[in-house]
């Protein structure tokens, strides 16, 4: 699947790529080309004005050229005869009336004959008296100017060779380039695939876990129908156990899908973090004793943020009960909030067992745990830290994580004051 997606991106690149290199050199060889036709059209126009203001006994506008070594006037009459009205350059023009027998009356033409190039251009000749010389015969209808192009087309050929041999190169280089950034670009593709495969074969794992047990006690309960209630009480106490588990996972794994899908929004407003805090605090009071644990605060009062009021209390749930999960009777979690300039700082640090330098990257990431057994005996799924970064992502925060083996783990959450 991914070699094919890197093909059809591959090809795009390529596309996209030579297409832009047509383009431009397109309009440089449009533009080289437009510019050197366009001074000979001017200078065979300036020729063809002056003799035809010369030959009306009109002094010729200052500046204007009277003589170009490439260009030929020719006269044609109202009958169709071409004539040289410079007799001293008979020899140079040969057969050029050949040439300018086509073209008709205000049109422009690029013609090759016998090895060279010519551009054709016909004038209306514009007199009253428009017999040439003494000859009544000859009524003359139009001016015919004709210039030998030959450096201009041979610049323009080698232009377009150069251009071509470029193209072939930029091609290789493009397709290269191409290939490149495809699979640049599949990089972060892939690993969100693979992350994807991950996660739903990790959600399955742990959808199985208390579907399962479930299962199991309730069949073992079908088998004794004569037992009562009060003997099937650790039975019924696994199934309700394995439901809660179940409901959290999904609870959570449906937080995570809505975040992923960026339809879970914030309702934000006004928020006394301190109170929030001292909230949460006050509902593991009962934990602290039950686990022998000393639980400390330091808090500032009256610290307000713009923030989800009900998503920074989830948030301050998961970091203590994490806390108190990883932390051996006898040890200590301490928070502490404050406020900056512009930011509310939470610390939450605990003396418990600490994580592994190796695992610290990966403590943010879904279902990681760093002790499966004791996760899956604590009642851990391993998506609670996800959903406390994308939370704290939500605010526009930053978290973070300290630990050392034996010692203890320290979160710092920082929180900016307005939500911008």
């Amino acid at each position: 699947m991914f070699l094919n997606t890197l093909r059809k991106l591959t090809a795009l690149n390529s596309l996209v790529f030579l297409l832009i290199f047509i383009a431009f050199t397109s309009i440089i060889y449009g533009y080289v080309s437009f510019r050197l036709f366009d001074k000979v059209d001017n200078a065979m126009w300036s020729q063809a004005d002056s003799f035809r203001l010369l030959s009306g006994r009109v002094v010729p506008v200052r500046g204007r050229p009277l003589f170009d070594p490439r260009i030929f006037l020719l006269l044609r009459s109202t009958d169709g005869r071409i004539i040289n009205p410079n007799p001293f350059r008979t020899a140079e023009t040969g057969n050029i009336g050949e040439i300018a027998s086509t073209i008709k009356l205000g049109e422009v033409q690029t013609r090759e004959y016998e090895g060279h190039v010519y551009r054709v251009m016909s004038f209306p000749y514009l007199h009253e008296d428009n017999f040439w010389g003494n000859d009544s015969r000859f009524q003359v209808r139009e001016i015919i100017a004709v210039s030998i192009v030959d450096s201009e087309t041979e610049l323009l050929s080698n232009l377009f060779w150069i251009t071509l041999g470029g193209g072939i190169i930029s091609m290789i280089s493009i397709v290269l380039a191409g290939y490149f950034l495809a699979k640049r670009a599949m990089i972060p593709i892939q690993a969100a695939w693979e992350k994807q495969q991950q996660f739903v074969s990790d959600a399955s794992h742990e959808l199985r876990s208390p579907i399962t047990g479930i299962y199991s006690n309730a069949e073992l309960m079908l088998r004794h129908p004569e037992h009562t209630i009060e003997e099937e009480s650790h039975r019924i106490n696994t199934i309700m156990k394995e439901s809660m588990r179940m409901t959290k996972l999904i609870s959570s794994l449906l937080t995570l899908a809505r975040s992923d899908a960026n339809k879970a929004e914030l309702q934000l407003a006004p928020v006394n973090i301190s109170e929030v805090i001292e909230a949460v605090v006050g509902s593991f009071k009962s934990m602290e004793e039950i686990n022998n644990l000393t639980l400390t605060v330091n808090v500032k009062p009256n610290l307000e943020l713009i923030a989800d009021k009900e998503r920074l209390h989830q948030l301050m749930v998961i970091l203590l009960d994490n806390a108190f999960k990883y932390t051996p009777p006898g040890g200590k979690v301490h928070i502490s909030c404050f406020q900056t300039d512009k930011h509310v700082i939470i610390s939450v640090q605990d003396t418990g067992c600490g994580i592994s330098p190796e695992n610290l990257p990966r403590v943010f990431d879904r279902f990681f745990r760093g002790d499966k057994a004791r996760s899956r005996e604590s009642g851990g799924i391993g998506l609670g830290l996800a959903i406390a970064k994308w939370i704290v992502e939500k605010h526009k925060g930053k978290i973070g994580v300290e630990s050392e083996l034996g010692r203890g783990t320290k979160f710092t959450i920082s929180i900016p004051v307005t939500h911008t």
